[in-house]
C-alpha cells in the first residue's frame, strides 16, 4: 500500500502549528475606519443597510473617534455631508464647512488619531457628481482646480493625509503641487487609483448621501471588466506623485490588487466597500453564514493579494478579534 512521504497535513494538526507556519497575518495597524459626519448638533442617524454604522454630527463623532482608538484603530477616514449642497460643492472649499470642523475637532479631541480625508465633491454637489458640470458631463480641468482649494483647506485643518477618489486625469499631479506650493510637503496622498464603477457602492451612497441625481459615473469611473487600464491609472498616480496606491472595491478586485502590488512594490491600500460589508452583515443575520469566519477569511485574502493597508466598516469588530 502506497504511503506519502511527504505530508502536508503536519503541518495543520493543531492551531499551534498553524499559526506558526501562517502566511498572512492581520494586525490591528492594517486598518482604516471609515465615518461619515453630517452638518448639524446631537444627530446619529442609524444607517439600516450597514448595521452598525451612523451617520454622525461632529459633537457625537469625537464620542466614535475616541471607541475607535481604544479598539486599537489609529487611523479614520472621514466623509462629509454638508448642510447644504450645490453645483460646485462649495461646502468642501470652505474653512468652516464640515470636514473641516471634523478635522479640527478629532485633533483636539484625539491628537493621536490619524486623519485621513476623502477628496471630492459627490458628496457635496446637489447634482451627485464628482465635480462641477458642463454640458451634463464632469469638467475634468475645472474639477482639478477645485481639487486643489479642498485639500488646502483639509491641510490648513490640520488632516493627515487626503485620498482623492474623483477618477479626474490629472488630479494627483494638481494636488501635489497644490499642497507643496502652500507648504504641505509633509502630507502623504493616498489615491484611489484604480477605483472601478462597481455596483457593490449602493450603501454607501445612502450612507453619504451622494448618489447621482441623473446618470451614472460610468464616464469616469473604471470598467470593471478591465485591469490593464488600471495599470496604466495607476502608473500614471506614481508618476504624478502618489504615496499610496488604492484600488476600490476589493473582494472583486483582488487579481488587480496582486498585479499592482507585484508590478509597482508600492504602498497598496485596498477599500472593502459597503456593499461587501452589508452582503456579509445580511448573510450572518438570515444565519447562511458564520459572521466573524467571515469576516476574518475576506479580511485575510485582501491582504494576501497584496494590500498593506484595508479600509473598512468592520475594522473595530475584527480590532476585537485579532
Amino acid at each position: 500500500m502506497f504511503k506519502p512521504y511527504y505530508r502536508l497535513r503536519r503541518l495543520r494538526r493543531c492551531p499551534q502549528i498553524r499559526n506558526m507556519v501562517r502566511e498572512t497575518v492581520l494586525c490591528r495597524d492594517d486598518f482604516i475606519f471609515p465615518l461619515f459626519v453630517i452638518a448639524g448638533k446631537n444627530i446619529v442617524n442609524p444607517i439600516s443597510s450597514m448595521p452598525g454604522h451612523s451617520q454622525l454630527s461632529v459633537d457625537r463623532l469625537i464620542p466614535e473617534v475616541k471607541d475607535v482608538w481604544k479598539h486599537g484603530i489609529q487611523s479614520v477616514l472621514l466623509f462629509g455631508i454638508p448642510e447644504h449642497k450645490d453645483a460646485v460643492g462649495s461646502d468642501a472649499t470652505s474653512d468652516k464647512g464640515i470636514i473641516a470642523q471634523a478635522i479640527r475637532a478629532i485633533k483636539d479631541a484625539v491628537p493621536e488619531m490619524y486623519v485621513v480625508s476623502d477628496v471630492c465633491f459627490c458628496e457635496y454637489t446637489d447634482h451627485g457628481h464628482c465635480g462641477p458640470l458642463k454640458n451634463g458631463e464632469v469638467d475634468n480641468d475645472a474639477t482639478l482646480e477645485l481639487l486643489v482649494k479642498q485639500v488646502l483647506v483639509q491641510a490648513r485643518s490640520g488632516v493627515d493625509m487626503v485620498a482623492p477618489s474623483g477618477m479626474m486625469d490629472g488630479m494627483i499631479a494638481a494636488i501635489r503641487e497644490g499642497l507643496d506650493e502652500s507648504g504641505f510637503t509633509h502630507i502623504p496622498i493616498m489615491s484611489y487609483a484604480a477605483k472601478y464603477a462597481s455596483g457593490f457602492y449602493g450603501p454607501f451612497r445612502v450612507a453619504a448621501q451622494s448618489a447621482p441625481q441623473f446618470g451614472d459615473r460610468k464616464g469616469y469611473q473604471m470598467d470593471p471588466a478591465n485591469s490593464n487600464e488600471a495599470m496604466r491609472e495607476v502608473e500614471q498616480d506614481i508618476e504624478e506623485g502618489a504615496d499610496i496606491i488604492m484600488i476600490k472595491p476589493a473582494m472583486a478586485y483582488l487579481d488587480v490588487i496582486y498585479r499592482v502590488k507585484t508590478q509597482y512594490l508600492m504602498p497598496t491600500a485596498a477599500y472593502q466597500v459597503s456593499g461587501e460589508f452589508s452582503m456579509i452583515k445580511a448573510a450572518a443575520e438570515r444565519g447562511w453564514i458564520d459572521h466573524d469566519r467571515i469576516m476574518l477569511e475576506t479580511l485575510t485574502c485582501i491582504k494576501r493579494a497584496g494590500a498593506d493597508i484595508i479600509i473598512t466598516y468592520f475594522a473595530k469588530e475584527v480590532a476585537d478579534k485579532l
